[in-house]
């Protein structure tokens, strides 16, 4: 199950429909595996209260994952994902926000899968399981632009 929460109006406003997004995104990238999901669309603020408190960096960013521990089973985990963050990186990244907002879930539900990209080979064997579930919603290679850089 995949349950969203959408705690700032901005998400709404600005992608009407930002639950389908999520909902297909998180589908998509958690694949077989049975557990429950929470996605909470939120503000800067409350990210970066939750980046401060739980990984002593005093700034919002763009995505959050707190995978839950074995023992809370079928609970995967959460992810909380900041408006004013995420829509700034899709427009400097001539992205669409739906676009940018299922990469960045697919992202999330992989770590909650215990995915990582800690050293270069972890990021570069994510990066392309992304790119094949994104490529599977109809989403383009979200690391396009930065291979042509």
């Amino acid at each position: 199950m995949i349950e969203i929460e959408i705690e700032a109006d901005a998400w709404t406003a600005a992608l009407p429909e930002a639950e389908t997004v999520v909902r297909r995104a998180a589908t998509a990238a958690q694949g077989t595996v049975a557990g429950d999901v929470v996605v909470l669309l939120t503000d800067d603020a409350t990210v970066r209260d939750l980046n401060t408190r739980f990984r002593d960096k005093d700034r919002p960013t763009n995505v959050l994952s707190f995978p839950a521990p074995e023992s809370a089973a079928p609970h995967l985990g959460d992810i909380v994902l900041a408006y004013g963050v995420c829509a700034g990186e899709a427009q400097a990244q001539g992205k669409t926000l739906a676009d940018h907002l299922s990469h960045l879930i697919v992202h999330g539900v992989l770590h909650l899968l215990g995915r990582d990209h800690e050293d270069d080979a972890e990021a570069e064997a994510m990066e392309a399981e992304e790119r094949q579930i994104l490529a599977g919603i109809g989403v383009a290679d979200p690391y396009a632009a930065e291979q042509d850089d």
